[in-house]
């Protein structure tokens, strides 16, 4: 049967769509057999996967084993506090009269008593000096301080002693007379000081000082204190067992008066009835 024309230009068409379609099928290798030691790695593998993924559902498990754990226990807390919520309004609506609960007042301490009362600055007097100066009251501080300048050692009749001059700013209030007097006194001891730049050896003297009804032989370290707000410092020492401190105070003492350094000399003279009741 021939083959019609108008039939011979789609015919050829698809000869060539087909012919491209035609690609030779290429056959995939198979795969290796797997050799003893390639299955055992395998294995391994396998199991710690799974033992991985067991851990993490374990600890799963104990965390929100915990978390109920912890929720059962702040509810049995919020039950104890609810029944205790429950007793004290039980309580609060019963009309029964409650008897008023009495307290007694602690009796004062015994250990304040007979003692004087200081504030944070006094007033101190130097009866053998002959002079008032203000002092700072340190309950931290050990050891009460005196400013000193010129410090001088020498011996007395086999001991050791000091001369030095009061340490002294303008502005402090001290007896004119005595600012620039030389005194003199026996070394107590001495203490060492730590600073930044080293250690420093201190004389300790003891003088006769007065703060208001109080008149005590006190230790003063010796040492430069211009620099300094107060001339003097009255440590724990002295305060121990005659004085408590009420830091919100100043001056609760009158200053004591000196007119003239006649009273130095007065005051080194051995005590009478007088001067045991001096300011």
């Amino acid at each position: 049967m021939p083959i019609r024309p108008s039939l011979i230009l789609p015919l050829a068409v698809l000869l060539s769509l087909g012919g491209c379609g035609l690609v030779p099928m290429h056959r995939e290798e198979p795969p290796e057999p797997l050799t003893p030691q390639a299955f055992e790695t395998r294995i391994d593998r396998l199991e710690t996967q799974l033992e991985a993924r067991c851990d993490a559902r374990d600890q799963a498990l104990m965390r929100q084993r915990d978390e109920q754990l912890g929720l059962r226990a702040d509810v049995r807390e919020v039950g104890h506090l609810l029944r205790e919520v429950r007793r004290d309004l039980s309580g609060l609506r019963d009309d029964t009269p409650q008897e008023p609960v009495t307290r007694e007042c602690p009796a004062a301490d015994e250990r304040l008593d007979n003692k004087t009362l200081v504030g944070r600055n006094e007033w101190i007097g130097l009866p053998k000096v002959g002079t008032y100066l203000e002092a700072r009251v340190d309950s931290g501080a050990n050891t009460s301080s005196l400013s000193a300048t010129e410090i001088t050692s020498f011996e007395r009749d086999g001991e050791d002693w000091v001369r030095f001059k009061l340490g002294l700013n303008d502005e402090d209030a001290v007896v004119e007379a005595v600012r620039d007097d030389w005194i003199e006194a026996p070394v107590e001891r001495r203490v060492k000081v730590v600073q930044a730049a080293g250690e420093e050896s201190r004389p300790v003297i003891r003088l006769l000082m007065t703060l208001g009804p109080l008149r005590e032989a006190v230790e003063f370290t010796l040492n430069d204190r211009t620099h300094l707000d107060y001339p003097v410092l009255l440590g724990r020492r002295f305060l121990m067992d005659i004085a408590i401190v009420d830091v919100a105070r100043r001056h609760v003492y009158d200053r004591p008066e000196y007119p003239s350094s006649s009273a130095a000399e007065a005051d080194a003279a051995p005590e009478t009835q007088d001067d045991a009741t001096a300011p």
